[in-house]
């Protein structure tokens, strides 16, 4: 019998190309070779299925030139002719995670050919294209490629021999949306009972309706004496300085950049510009106050309607940003105010 054949894409850093420096590089197709964690996928294969090429492209190609690597990639896949096509795992990385996502689908629509891929479940990538493509659930780092590649390897060979696919909760993949009927062990009345006992005592139960649960900030009561509050600006709209020196991803940012505005007025078309890539840049590009005020907050300073701006401002790119990722950066930026005796932020988005 005939090994399934396999195609699997990867991004530069798990092609061990390079990180955040080499994500510019474009796709390149290497025919007959396993890569990264393609040699786990084909251990975990044995003898029924084959990689038959991989193909790689770094994160920011790839989202930045989308309307030329697509096409180009889905070449290269109709080129090798495989049964299934195998993108990443990506974890938690965001722009991976979109890159997989976006090509796993489109491999599917105009190709015709299966397709999977897998990442963290806060992935931006998860949320777009759950309903489109198998995405099964990992971990939120490549710590977990074991147990990755354990959980689709078994899809995958489902996916080249035409078997059905079960319900996620049998087969650990997002819930996309459609229902599939299956007979469970126990009747409904047992489960229900066996999970009120455990909740009872207090001992973990796993819910087989699970509700979204959505974060609810309470506010901080208002400033007493703003007249004597420093006050710092934040903007997930991406304004940075010319050049954008710390090359913040223009979607699914990984970091964030902090800039000293220490006699800075006025952010001018040749000092700033935004590196976001969700909206319309012309303006910004000519006025990036109109993102980041920083020349009316200069002119409440004067009027001592604050007390003073604060030295320093915090951007990143919000768009398809991973919750975790943007928590994260919360949680650094909010220490640094703290530390440095900011009394209030304004946090502007695009």
């Amino acid at each position: 019998m005939a090994k399934i054949k396999v195609v699997h894409y990867i991004n530069q850093f798990f092609a061990n190309i390079g990180g955040e420096e080499k994500a510019d590089y474009p796709p390149e197709l290497r025919k007959g070779e396993k890569v990264g964690p393609g040699m786990a996928f084909a251990a975990a294969f044995g003898d029924e299925a084959e990689i038959v090429g991989t193909i790689v492209c770094g994160d920011s190609y790839f989202n930045e030139n989308m309307d030329k690597a697509k096409p180009q990639i889905l070449e290269m896949v109709k080129e090798l002719a495989p049964d299934v096509f195998v993108a990443g795992p990506a974890f938690n990385a965001g722009r991976y995670g979109v890159a997989c996502a976006t090509l796993a689908a489109a491999v599917q629509e105009q190709l015709g050919i299966p397709a999977i891929t897998g990442m963290y479940e806060e992935n931006p990538g998860a949320d777009m294209f759950k309903d489109k493509v198998i995405i099964v659930a990992t971990k939120n780092s490549a710590a977990g490629m074991r147990d990755a590649v354990k959980k689709m390897a078994p899809l995958v060979l489902k996916l080249g021999k035409g078997e059905r696919i079960g319900a996620s909760i049998e087969e650990g993949y997002l819930p996309g949306g459609p229902r599939v009927n299956f007979f469970e062990q126990k009747r409904g009345s047992e489960r229900a009972v066996e999970m009120l006992l455990k909740k009872l005592a207090g001992e973990s139960f796993v819910t087989e309706y699970p509700m979204p649960v959505f974060d609810r900030v309470e506010p901080n009561p208002a400033v007493k004496d703003l007249a004597h509050t420093k006050v710092a600006l934040v903007t997930s709209g991406g304004i940075v300085p010319k050049g954008n020196p710390d090359h913040i991803e223009s979607s699914s940012a990984s970091h964030y950049g902090e800039y000293d505005i220490t006699g800075v007025m006025d952010l001018t078309e040749a000092t700033y510009e935004t590196a976001h890539g969700g909206y319309d840049p012309v303006y910004a590009n000519q006025d990036a106050d109109r993102v980041l005020p920083v020349d009316v907050m200069r002119d409440l300073e004067k009027e001592g309607v604050i007390g003073s701006l604060y030295n320093k401002f915090f951007t990143t790119t919000g768009n398809g940003t991973a919750v975790a990722s943007a928590k994260a950066f919360a949680k650094e930026i909010a220490g640094k105010l703290k530390n440095d005796g900011v009394g209030a932020v304004i946090l502007t988005s695009t």
